[in-house]
């Protein structure tokens, strides 16, 4: 009897000794690969939802996978049953490919890129690259722990001509920082680099222009994200004191700045192969380059005011000051509010639950991405319920569900609901994130009601609901006017590093004189995470550190 094989929602009838791969061609669901399907490139990556007993045991090319995943080419159904999986290039996800609601100071930068043309000579940094026609084109990189944005710029103009996203797929390795610097310190070959490199040079390849006329690749990321690509060891990262090998270098005077820098050729991509490829430099410890990269897109270095951003994610970065004084903190949260961790959690694909609202009587009505029938509940929509649930009473201050009951269900028929297990998980991501906020803010001596602006970055908090979060006291109880959300504003600095050396230097200058914030070392932290774990909303005031 076939086996019933589904990928990417896609079904078909597939005998016994098919492979994932040839099924996904059969179906029409592209699946990248630069070996042709011999088991080498490692980069034909399913994860399988369902039904992995009835494919054969793991190849030994597949020795470097666990839990779910697959290398399409290697597995093959065995004795019929149901196989349900994806691809990591699934469509469907909300990516944050822009952003929006910026301060008028980073939109008003005059063009000045290291790329330029003379006659029919590329010159990079003034001096000779090249011969080469066609167009001048450069590339910003959003390298995030769960999605990638890729933008292209076209130098001569200034102009974005192109434009991609995809899932990260080191997801294989973990779906945090912390796990894949554990994977990528016990698994030799540097297989999350050459995994995602393998799928970035697919997505460049896949543009509407010739990425061979890409001659430069500015890159933000985390600390990880970004050492990661390019092939350097996180472990120091994931061990106290927390920090990359460049600020170690930085600091025994061997390099001058936390920057990297490499070429197309010697990272194996598919853009021209003496174009330069630059990671911006990090802050301190997990504190990385996309949040420098944000420093560009809010201007901070023209700041007059006192304003914070927020970029809510697994770490949530924070930022708190002006021109004069920057202070930054990356919090510990986990993926809990990206619907890790949760048992009916997911992130933004079709099908996730995005919206909640509940009648004064109890009935619930939710949004769901795609229009169709929910799968589960995103990041967005978890923090709508928590919020209907506090406005209605129906669940205390500490999570606890006012009937005894100990879950809420969404949807009885496809049965998802939120525990108050899952609750507890929020409540701890929420918590560390709280205590991060109260002590970069102690530290800098002010209040909340003190901040003018909160910007809110990142694709979660483009589609949060800023009053159920105040309600839970995911983000301070300021005045709605005062929070601003800015989306993918990470991407946005790196164009901006990109269309201008003038801005790249001014980046540099500024990440010198940000002051990192090890919020572990301080000794008001628990005390702030537990109060931070409450589903009220927190206080405006100062509270003086001890």
């Amino acid at each position: 009897m076939p086996a019933q094989v589904t990928l990417n929602d896609r079904t078909l009838a597939a005998a016994d000794g098919a492979s994932l791969f040839e099924c996904a061609e059969s179906l029409g669901v592209r699946v990248p690969t630069s070996c042709n399907k011999n088991g080498k490139c490692r980069e034909c990556l399913v994860e399988v939802t369902a039904g992995l007993e009835h494919l054969n045991p793991r190849t030994k090319e597949e020795e470097h996978l666990g839990g779910q995943f697959r290398l399409s080419c290697r597995a093959r159904v065995s004795g019929g049953g149901t196989v349900v999986g994806h691809t990591l290039r699934r469509g469907g996800l909300k990516i944050e490919e822009s952003s929006s609601d910026l301060p008028a100071a980073a939109h008003d930068i005059p063009l000045a890129p290291a790329v330029t043309r003379d006659g029919d000579y590329i010159l990079l940094d003034g001096k000779h690259l090249c011969a080469a026609p066609g167009p001048v084109l450069g590339a910003a990189m959003d390298l995030g722990t769960t999605t990638v944005v890729v933008r292209v710029i076209d130098l001569e103009s200034g102009a974005t001509v192109a434009g991609a996203s995809f899932e990260n797929p080191q997801r294989f390795g973990g779906s945090d920082v912390m796990a894949r610097i554990s994977y990528d310190s016990s698994h030799p070959g540097r297989l999350l680099q050459r995994t995602l490199i393998g799928y970035l040079n697919h997505c460049l390849e896949e543009l509407p222009v010739n990425s061979r006329n890409i001659y430069e690749l500015v890159i933000a990321g985390n600390a990880t994200m970004r050492d990661l690509f390019f092939g350097l060891d996180v472990e120091s990262i994931g061990q106290k004191p927390y920090r990359s090998l460049t600020e170690h270098e930085l600091m025994e005077g061997r390099r001058e700045s936390t920057e990297l820098v490499s070429t197309g050729r010697q990272l194996h991509l598919s853009i021209h192969p003496d174009a330069r490829v630059l990671g911006l430099p990090i802050i301190g410890g997990h504190v990385g380059a996309d949040t420098a990269a944000c420093l560009l897109a809010i201007a901070m270095h023209r700041e007059e005011r006192l304003v914070a951003m927020m970029d809510i994610g697994t770490n949530t970065e924070i930022v708190c000051g002006n021109r004069q004084k920057i202070l930054a903190a990356s919090c510990p949260a986990g993926p809990a509010f990206e619907g890790g961790a949760i048992s009916c959690g997911m992130s933004g694909f079709e099908g996730a639950i995005e919206r909640v609202r509940l009648g004064d009587n109890g009935p619930v009505t939710f949004e769901v991405i795609g229009g169709g029938a929910p799968a589960g509940i995103c990041g967005s929509g978890l923090v709508d319920a928590l919020g209907e649930f506090r406005r209605t009473d129906c669940m205390d201050s500490y999570g606890r569900f006012a009937d005894g009951a100990d879950r809420f269900v969404f949807d009885r028929e496809r049965n998802i609901f939120l525990s108050e297990s899952d609750i507890s998980q929020l409540a701890q991501a929420k918590g560390a994130n709280v205590a991060g906020l109260r002590i970069l803010v102690n530290r800098y001596g002010v209040g909340f009601a003190d901040l003018e602006t909160l910007y809110l970055a990142g694709g979660f908090a483009r589609h949060l609901d800023v009053e159920a979060a105040k309600r839970i006291g995911l983000i301070p109880d300021i005045p709605t006017e005062r929070i601003r959300k800015i989306g993918n504003a990470a991407i946005e600095g790196a164009s901006i590093a990109l269309r201008s050396i003038l801005q790249r230097a001014l980046l540099g200058k500024l990440v010198r004189g940000v002051g990192h914030v090890e919020l572990e070392t301080d000794p008001d932290f628990f005390d702030h995470f537990v109060e931070g774990c409450q589903f009220s909303p927190f206080s405006c005031a100062v509270v003086p550190d001890n």
